[in-house]
């Protein structure tokens, strides 16, 4: 498993979240073999009139635009090869491909080179559905199991979920991620959609329609939903309602051989050669989609045409309307979903109505912007999992779509202590378990602290918008019942979900209220990472065993919400731990050590243990205590050293401390490898 620095981190969730990817390239010729990487292609003939008062206007000027962006940008992020096509006005005014498909055989980019989208497949499957509301088959506010063919969807909510909450990211299910995880060995196996939905099928937890949570399982429910209702499979009605009418025959769910002999090569984000991941399962209707550029141009016309192309009316003027007009907003100002679409990055719209859709796979990325009212859509696909869509999402916005006036600078209020009360907590991502933060109060302002993303101050613009000393907006929000429960701060990599107030009062009849370990015991309740051993008592000087501490460790760490992750956090987990077994009981030092491969914390100031420890767990134990990870019984000797009591038995109660410590929503250093 991977070690996650601040940056790594951040990188990860753009990429599992929402658009660290793109996909793109339109009407191209091939460029000659032997040319250099990055030289601009010979390009098919391109449309030469103005495109209106904003935005590009002129061929030649665009691409050379493009070509400077793309040879900075490619360098940056080591992208061995990239394409990028614009559409306005109903012309192409540029589809030009860069560097190479595929670096060792010296294929280039172009137009007809086919690029695993990934979660642009999303809003592809967003029309779909919404074809099936224009033709009165699917209701968006009706209770989705109307369109499931009998299967269940566990829900604890009593509010029934809908097609238009799995559309507008909105759905409430527990584990968004469960069907996330990708493997070469996938793709020459066929796993059919309805068994894979039923093996893992998530639990409805928030009330749906109140909270934004990026959700993989809930498009693939919409499309197996697609299937169901049209009596085909999902990979059959794209290609007859969608695909064919388009004409975007290098455009499929599959991975065609015709399709993977164009395919660009995948690479890592240092140019390192990767193979080709597919599916569970095979259909993907989250992201399991491939496209070239000439395919995309088409798509990107019919949207900017209210639904028609070429005469053909592929889903209707009022349908499209919702996909471009924002559904979800966690403050008025600052949008994040349509149905299908997204808004993310609201600083970088320059002012202007944009709808975005990026996408990410391993080794190939992927992104749609769309200018509705400026009648301008642009594509782009690379073959790594970098964040340079995002460098050429802003470069073209800027260039073409500068802000026309500046931003109104907001005015401040100071927040009382009492008032503060409603917002002060814990709050733990709706997404990602391992992102949790803290909000309290100084000074009339709240302070939030993430994990290893630090400490800011924010400032009450209005009683629920708030700013960082670095301008990024967090909106509170509010649950039916008017308590205020989720916040959504408006920077990486908090995107990927809002973040949940947590309950941390626990029922526990032996813990008392003075107890040195009752907040730990209360946060990793409050978590559930930790039950007690009855409905009322926690027990907190029972011992644990190396199978029950593990089992724990997994639940603090916070990513059992995307299980492909589970298999090499388990390995990483017990990395140098001698004589495994999990009958038997854990020790402090085991426990610390264990800790330690997963949270990889850096070292502090020295550390001098005394007592006995085993030589395997000294610098782990010693790493830990060094940034305060030790719970309360630990302490400081006259000489300075610490004994961590390494050889005992570890209790309940001790392991909430360490838990809690170690992956709380402190700032913690880490290990930089």
């Amino acid at each position: 498993m991977k070690k996650w620095t601040r940056k790594k981190l951040a990188l990860l969730l753009l990429t599992v979240a929402l658009l660290t990817a793109t996909a793109i390239t339109a009407v191209t010729a091939y460029m000659r073999p032997g040319n250099a990487p990055n030289t601009p292609q010979a390009s098919a003939p391109v449309a030469s009139e103005e495109a209106g008062p904003d935005g590009p206007r002129d061929a030649k000027e665009l691409e050379a635009f493009a070509d400077g962006i793309f040879a900075d940008a490619m360098k940056k992020y080591n992208t061995v090869g990239s394409n990028f096509a614009v559409v306005s006005n109903g012309k192409v005014l540029l589809s030009k491909g860069y560097g190479y498909a595929d670096r060792e055989n010296k294929i280039p980019v172009d137009s007809s080179t086919v690029f695993q989208i990934g979660s642009v497949t999303k809003q592809f499957t967003a029309l779909a559905a919404m074809q099936l509301v224009d033709k009165g088959k699917i209701d968006l506010h009706h209770d989705i199991q109307e369109y499931l063919g009998g299967m269940k969807v566990p829900n604890t909510t009593g509010k029934k979920l809908t097609m238009y909450d799995l559309l507008t990211y909105t759905s409430g299910f527990d584990k968004p991620d469960i069907l996330s995880g990708s493997k070469p060995e996938y793709v020459k196996q066929f796993y059919p959609m309805k068994e894979a939905l039923e093996a893992n099928m998530p639990t409805v937890v928030r009330t749906p329609g109140e909270a934004y949570t990026y959700d993989n399982f809930g498009f693939t429910l919409a499309g197996y939903a697609v299937g169901e209702v049209a009596g085909t499979s999902y990979a059959q009605y794209m290609e007859d309602n969608i695909f064919k009418p388009l004409g975007m025959n290098s455009t499929n769910v599959r991975f065609k051989p015709e399709l993977l002999g164009r395919m660009a090569a995948h690479y890592d984000p240092k140019g390192k050669l990767i193979p080709l991941e597919g599916f569970i399962p095979t259909d993907r209707p989250s992201g399991g989609m491939v496209s070239n550029a000439d395919d995309m141009v088409k798509y990107l016309m019919m949207h900017l045409n209210n639904g028609t192309y070429e005469g053909k009316e592929i889903l209707s003027p009022e349908s499209i309307k919702q996909m471009h007009t924002y559904q979800v907003f966690p403050d008025k100002d600052y949008p994040v979903t349509t149905i299908g679409f997204e808004g993310y990055f609201t600083e970088k719209m320059n002012g202007h109505h944009v709808v975005i859709k990026g996408g990410n796979v391993t080794g190939h990325s992927s992104l749609i912007v769309l200018l509705p009212e400026e009648n301008t859509a642009f594509y782009m696909s690379y073959n790594n999992d970098s964040m340079m869509s995002l460098d050429v999402y802003e470069a073209f916005m800027n260039h073409y779509f500068p802000r026309k006036e500046a931003a109104p600078q907001p005015s401040y209020s100071e927040i009382s202590e009492q008032q503060a009360k409603d917002y002060t907590g814990l709050y733990q991502n709706t997404r990602l378990g391992s992102m949790r933060s803290h909000v309290s109060y100084s000074d009339g302002k709240l302070v939030i602290e993430t994990g290893d993303l630090g400490k800011s101050t924010l400032k009450m613009i209005h009683p629920l918008l708030f700013e960082d000393e670095a301008g990024n907006k967090l909106a509170f929000q509010k649950n039916g019942a008017g308590q205020i429960t989720y916040f959504y701060y408006m920077t990486l990599p908090h995107y990927v979900g809002y973040a949940q107030k947590v309950d941390t009062n626990a029922p526990f009849t032996d813990v008392p209220a003075d107890s040195k370990y009752a907040s730990y015991i209360h946060n990793l309740y409050a978590l559930k990472i930790m039950d007690g051993k009855s409905a009322t008592l926690f027990d907190p000087n029972e011992t644990l065993t190396q199978g029950e501490f593990s089992e724990l460790l997994l639940h603090a760490h916070g990513w059992e919400s995307m299980p492909y992750t589970i298999e090499g956090n388990k390995k990483q987990m017990l990395s140098g731990l001698p004589n495994y077994k999990p009958d038997s009981p854990v020790t402090r030092e085991m426990a610390a050590l264990m800790i330690q491969n997963l949270r990889q914390a850096e070292p502090g100031t020295k550390v001098t243990l005394s007592g006995e420890t085993d030589a395997w767990a000294v610098e782990a134990i010693t790493t830990l205590v060094s940034q305060g990870i030790m719970d309360p019984d630990t302490g400081i000797n006259s000489d300075g050293s610490i004994d961590f009591r390494s050889k005992q038995l570890l209790k309940r109660q001790e392991a909430s401390a360490l838990l809690d410590l170690a992956f709380d929503y402190y700032t913690l250093p880490i290990l930089k490898k």
